[in-house]
This record gives structure tokens, C-alpha cells and sequence, in this order.
């Protein structure tokens, strides 16, 4: 099966020769359906109607044709699985690819949730594959990616944090005999040959995807409060804050703050996040359950919404 949180979803040209996180401008419909599907069915891996699943990416601004190759691409990578029942095809959640989204849920929300006690060591991840074994070389990028490390060099990534055992496991297993581990200071010596650890992320762009996050999601908080958000609406929004924010535990990935610019946004931003994410989750649920028995046999599905302080402790998929 391949991995639930595909890399391509947030940096799509990741073969080209770039040294810093980019971001993808608009929404994938392959990660708007992810993201969909762990919101409302992770803990209960519900069967949904594919014309559910359709109508709900069409009502946040996926073409039909679009969301359904969008599910069918999903099924084919082993993320999803499908039946029949009479005369509609359903789709749940398979198993590993919950238990990766559980996972990967813990890693998006903990990241900004963390206290920031860094210890002043790095951690370097050298690494050399042939340039022929083009697939590998591309896995192994993503995986680091989404693992919080940066190209510093060609060949030679980094973070601000120590490389846990199951992390190790999962680089290994994509490259296994072709990485070196180094746990490092960082030494001034002379401006001129000088290149900072923390270059290896564009921190401005960074601090304008928090900015431009919050400008956008701010003004709902009113609305959202007054009970006035509800139905389509309170769907694709919360899906689409989902969908941006996971963003940030790649690109942002628990920097350490007394290295980045006064003010920094993580903190705006994630409350931010939780009070959109939260204060939907009732009414979301609420459509998606209807959606789902119109376009079944008129049972409402097993959907259910889950908040983010239940993502941290870990969402457990049955």
C-alpha cells in the first residue's frame, strides 16, 4: 500500500533540483478526499457511497470528473477499499492506511502543540543512492520531508530534532545501508563560508503561509461562534483549514523559536486552527451523515467527527 500522506500532495516536483520546502498554490483533490475520509470515519472506518464521497468533494470545489478519479486513484495506491452493495460502490478507509493517518494526525497537531525545550543539537542525514535509482531517491526525499528535515546540501539534510527508532526504521526500509546519522552543534567560523542551519527553510515564505492562513481563517471565528456556520459550508471548511494546516508540520517543523524572527506566527496559527476545527466538527458531522444516506440506502453511516485535543491522544481506527 502506498503511504496515506503522500509527499507529491505538498510538493509535487520534488525530482527538481530545489533546496527548500515549496508549497503547492490550491488544493489536490486526492488530499481534499484523504483528508475528507480520516475526518469523519478514522475512528469507525464507515463504509461511504462514492457518490458521498463525490458530492461532498464537488461542494468544496472539485470538479465530479475530478473527484472521482481522485477516489479511484486512491483505491489503486491501496489507501482505500472498495465494494459493492446492490447498486452502490462504497468506500472505507483500508486498515494501514488508517493506522498511518492516526499517526500522521498526532505529527500534524503535535507540532505546533510541543513546548519548545530544543537542546541546540541537529541532526544530519547524509545520504548517496545512484542517480538511475530515480524512485527510491524521490521516496526517500518525501519520507524525510514529512519526517521535519531539510536539504541544508545536496546529500545532506536536517532538523532540529533527534531521530526517533521508528523513524529510523521507515528511512531504512526505503534506503537501507545508504544513510549516515550525525548529532551536531553548530560552529561560527567566519561570515564569508558561514551557511546557517536554518537556511535550509525559507522562513519568510513560511511566516507568510502562517499570515496568510490567518487572514483567512480569522473572520469565520465570528460566525462560527454565533452558530451560524452549518451544512456544505461547515464541511468544506473544515476540511479545507485541515488540508492547509497539515501543511505547516512539513514546512514549519517545530523550528525552534529562539532561532526565528520576534512574533513568530506558529502559536496564532494553531489556536487559530483548533477554534475552526473544533468549533465545526458538530455540524460537519451532521451534513456528512446526511449525505452519506441520501446517496446510500437511506441509513445514516457510522460518521464521526473528532476534535483535536482526541487527534493528539490518538485516534484509534476500529
Amino acid at each position: 500500500m502506498a503511504d496515506a500522506f503522500d509527499i507529491e500532495e505538498i510538493f509535487p516536483d520534488d525530482d527538481a533540483a530545489v533546496r527548500l520546502p515549496r508549497r503547492q498554490s490550491g488544493p489536490a483533490p486526492q488530499g481534499l478526499a484523504l483528508t475528507l475520509m480520516a475526518d469523519y470515519t478514522l475512528r469507525t472506518r464507515a463504509w461511504l457511497p462514492s457518490a458521498a464521497i463525490v458530492a461532498l468533494l464537488v461542494e468544496s470545489g472539485v470538479s465530479e470528473a475530478g473527484a472521482r478519479t481522485a477516489i479511484s486513484r486512491l483505491a489503486r495506491r491501496g489507501v482505500l477499499q472498495n465494494r459493492r452493495e446492490g447498486r452502490h460502490s462504497l468506500y472505507r478507509l483500508a486498515a494501514a492506511a488508517a493506522g498511518q493517518l492516526s499517526a500522521g494526525g498526532q505529527w500534524i497537531v503535535s507540532a505546533a502543540a510541543a513546548a519548545d525545550s530544543w537542546d541546540g543539537w541537529w541532526t544530519l542525514i547524509a545520504f548517496s543512492l545512484p542517480q538511475q535509482e530515480r524512485s527510491r531517491r524521490r521516496e526517500l526525499r518525501g519520507r524525510l520531508r514529512w519526517l521535519g528535515y531539510a536539504p541544508l546540501y545536496d546529500g545532506l539534510w536536517i532538523s532540529p530534532h533527534a531521530l526517533t527508532d521508528p523513524a529510523a526504521g521507515q528511512l531504512d526500509a526505503v534506503a537501507p545501508g545508504s544513510l549516515t546519522v550525525f548529532r551536531a552543534r553548530h560552529v561560527e567560523f567566519g561570515a564569508v563560508a558561514r551557511r546557517d542551519p536554518l537556511q535550509a527553510w525559507d522562513i519568510a515564505a513560511i511566516a507568510g503561509d502562517y499570515d496568510a492562513f490567518i487572514s483567512r481563517w480569522r473572520p469565520l471565528l465570528p460566525r462560527i461562534a454565533a452558530g451560524g456556520v452549518g451544512g456544505a459550508e461547515a464541511v468544506h471548511a473544515r476540511t479545507a483549514v485541515m488540508d492547509t494546516y497539515r501543511r505547516f508540520a512539513v514546512l514549519d517543523p517545530r523550528l525552534p523559536i529562539r532561532l526565528l524572527p520576534p512574533g513568530w506566527p506558529r502559536p496564532a496559527a494553531r489556536d487559530l486552527f483548533v477554534a475552526v476545527y473544533d468549533g465545526l466538527a458538530r455540524a460537519a458531522e451532521a451534513h456528512v451523515r446526511a449525505v452519506a444516506a441520501r446517496h446510500g440506502d437511506g441509513t445514516p453511516a457510522s460518521v464521526s467527527a473528532h476534535t483535536v485535543a482526541e487527534i493528539l491522544a490518538g485516534v484509534a481506527a476500529s
